[in-house]
Protein backbone atom coordinates (compact mmCIF):
# COMPACT_ATOMS: atom_id res chain seq x y z
CA UNK A 1 0.00 0.00 0.00
CA UNK A 2 1.12 3.53 -0.71
CA UNK A 3 2.56 5.51 2.19
CA UNK A 4 -0.19 7.20 4.18
CA UNK A 5 -0.15 10.91 4.86
CA UNK A 6 -1.54 11.73 8.30
CA UNK A 7 -3.79 14.78 8.32
CA UNK A 8 -6.26 16.33 10.70
CA UNK A 9 -9.71 17.08 9.27
CA UNK A 10 -8.71 20.78 9.14
CA UNK A 11 -5.49 19.98 7.28
CA UNK A 12 -7.31 17.82 4.74
CA UNK A 13 -9.91 20.52 4.13
CA UNK A 14 -7.13 23.09 3.52
CA UNK A 15 -5.61 20.80 0.88
CA UNK A 16 -8.99 20.29 -0.80
CA UNK A 17 -9.67 24.06 -0.78
CA UNK A 18 -6.26 24.85 -2.27
CA UNK A 19 -6.78 22.18 -4.95
CA UNK A 20 -10.18 23.61 -5.88
CA UNK A 21 -8.74 27.17 -6.01
CA UNK A 22 -5.90 26.10 -8.29
CA UNK A 23 -8.21 24.24 -10.67
CA UNK A 24 -11.08 26.73 -10.75
CA UNK A 25 -9.18 30.03 -10.66
CA UNK A 26 -5.43 29.76 -11.16
CA UNK A 27 -5.59 27.48 -14.22
CA UNK A 28 -7.80 30.01 -15.99
CA UNK A 29 -5.53 32.91 -15.02
CA UNK A 30 -2.46 31.14 -16.36
CA UNK A 31 -4.28 30.12 -19.55
CA UNK A 32 -5.22 33.77 -20.10
CA UNK A 33 -1.58 34.86 -19.64
CA UNK A 34 -0.43 32.27 -22.15
CA UNK A 35 -3.12 33.40 -24.62
CA UNK A 36 -2.10 37.03 -24.14
CA UNK A 37 1.60 36.21 -24.56
CA UNK A 38 0.86 34.30 -27.77
CA UNK A 39 -0.86 37.38 -29.16
CA UNK A 40 2.52 39.18 -29.06
CA UNK A 41 3.65 37.03 -31.97
CA UNK A 42 6.93 35.10 -32.26
CA UNK A 43 7.23 32.83 -29.22
CA UNK A 44 10.90 32.04 -29.76
CA UNK A 45 11.94 35.28 -28.01
CA UNK A 46 8.82 35.93 -25.97
CA UNK A 47 9.68 36.27 -22.27
CA UNK A 48 6.04 36.63 -21.24
CA UNK A 49 5.20 33.34 -22.95
CA UNK A 50 8.15 31.55 -21.32
CA UNK A 51 7.19 32.89 -17.89
CA UNK A 52 3.55 31.89 -18.33
CA UNK A 53 4.52 28.38 -19.50
CA UNK A 54 6.83 28.00 -16.48
CA UNK A 55 4.04 29.14 -14.18
CA UNK A 56 1.71 26.64 -15.83
CA UNK A 57 4.19 23.80 -15.25
CA UNK A 58 4.59 24.77 -11.57
CA UNK A 59 0.82 25.02 -11.16
CA UNK A 60 0.23 21.58 -12.69
CA UNK A 61 2.96 20.11 -10.50
CA UNK A 62 1.29 21.56 -7.37
CA UNK A 63 -2.13 20.27 -8.47
CA UNK A 64 -0.66 16.81 -9.01
CA UNK A 65 1.04 16.91 -5.59
CA UNK A 66 -2.22 17.92 -3.87
CA UNK A 67 -4.15 15.17 -5.66
CA UNK A 68 -1.55 12.65 -4.55
CA UNK A 69 -1.80 13.92 -0.95
CA UNK A 70 -5.60 13.62 -1.03
CA UNK A 71 -5.36 10.05 -2.35
CA UNK A 72 -2.88 9.00 0.35
CA UNK A 73 -4.50 10.95 3.18
CA UNK A 74 -5.44 9.23 6.39
CA UNK A 75 -7.60 11.59 8.38
CA UNK A 76 -6.93 11.53 12.08
CA UNK A 77 -10.12 11.30 14.07
CA UNK A 78 -9.36 13.46 17.07
CA UNK A 79 -12.51 12.23 18.83
CA UNK A 80 -11.00 8.73 18.99
CA UNK A 81 -8.06 9.96 21.06
CA UNK A 82 -8.48 8.71 24.62
CA UNK A 83 -6.95 11.82 26.18
CA UNK A 84 -4.68 9.85 28.47
CA UNK A 85 -1.80 9.58 25.98
CA UNK A 86 -0.29 11.95 23.44
CA UNK A 87 -1.23 10.87 19.90
CA UNK A 88 -1.20 12.42 16.46
CA UNK A 89 -3.99 14.99 16.37
CA UNK A 90 -3.93 15.83 20.07
CA UNK A 91 -3.05 19.10 21.73
CA UNK A 92 -0.46 18.78 24.47
CA UNK A 93 0.75 21.35 26.98
CA UNK A 94 4.27 20.81 28.26
CA UNK A 95 6.40 22.51 30.87
CA UNK A 96 10.10 22.96 30.16
CA UNK A 97 11.65 21.72 33.38
CA UNK A 98 14.69 24.02 33.48
CA UNK A 99 12.99 27.33 32.69
CA UNK A 100 9.44 26.57 33.83
CA UNK A 101 8.10 27.86 30.50
CA UNK A 102 4.87 26.27 29.30
CA UNK A 103 4.20 25.54 25.63
CA UNK A 104 1.25 24.21 23.69
CA UNK A 105 1.78 21.87 20.76
CA UNK A 106 -0.57 20.10 18.42
CA UNK A 107 0.97 16.89 17.11
CA UNK A 108 0.20 16.58 13.38
CA UNK A 109 1.47 14.68 10.37
CA UNK A 110 4.56 16.11 8.68
CA UNK A 111 2.55 17.56 5.77
CA UNK A 112 0.59 19.78 8.10
CA UNK A 113 3.37 20.88 10.45
CA UNK A 114 3.62 24.62 11.08
CA UNK A 115 5.77 25.53 14.10
CA UNK A 116 4.56 29.14 14.00
CA UNK A 117 1.03 27.86 14.74
CA UNK A 118 2.27 25.37 17.35
CA UNK A 119 1.70 22.42 15.02
CA UNK A 120 4.66 20.08 15.21
CA UNK A 121 5.25 16.96 13.16
CA UNK A 122 4.94 13.52 14.67
CA UNK A 123 8.27 12.87 12.93
CA UNK A 124 10.11 15.84 14.50
CA UNK A 125 12.43 15.31 17.47
CA UNK A 126 10.00 16.84 19.94
CA UNK A 127 6.84 15.41 18.34
CA UNK A 128 8.20 11.87 18.15
CA UNK A 129 9.45 12.02 21.73
CA UNK A 130 6.06 13.20 23.04
CA UNK A 131 4.04 10.49 21.29
CA UNK A 132 2.45 7.97 23.67
CA UNK A 133 3.50 9.94 26.75
CA UNK A 134 1.04 10.20 29.63
CA UNK A 135 0.00 13.08 31.85
CA UNK A 136 2.78 14.19 34.25
CA UNK A 137 5.35 12.08 32.43
CA UNK A 138 8.75 13.74 31.89
CA UNK A 139 10.52 13.19 28.59
CA UNK A 140 14.16 13.94 27.83
CA UNK A 141 14.73 15.04 24.25
CA UNK A 142 18.08 15.48 22.53
CA UNK A 143 17.70 18.56 20.34
CA UNK A 144 20.39 20.36 18.32
CA UNK A 145 20.95 22.84 21.18
CA UNK A 146 21.41 20.07 23.77
CA UNK A 147 19.00 18.23 26.03
CA UNK A 148 15.56 19.52 26.93
CA UNK A 149 13.23 18.01 29.52
CA UNK A 150 9.49 18.46 29.10
CA UNK A 151 6.78 17.45 31.55
CA UNK A 152 3.38 16.71 30.03
CA UNK A 153 0.93 18.86 31.99
CA UNK A 154 -2.22 18.45 29.89
CA UNK A 155 -3.43 16.39 26.95
CA UNK A 156 -6.35 17.23 24.71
Amino acid sequence: MAEEILLTREGYEKIVAEHEELIAVKRKEVAERIKEALSYGDISENAEYDAAKNEQAELEERIHKLENMMRKAKIIDESEASGDRVTVGTKVKVKEMDSGDEMDFIIVGSTEADPFEGKISNESLVGAALLNKELNEVVEIAVPDGIVNYKVISIG
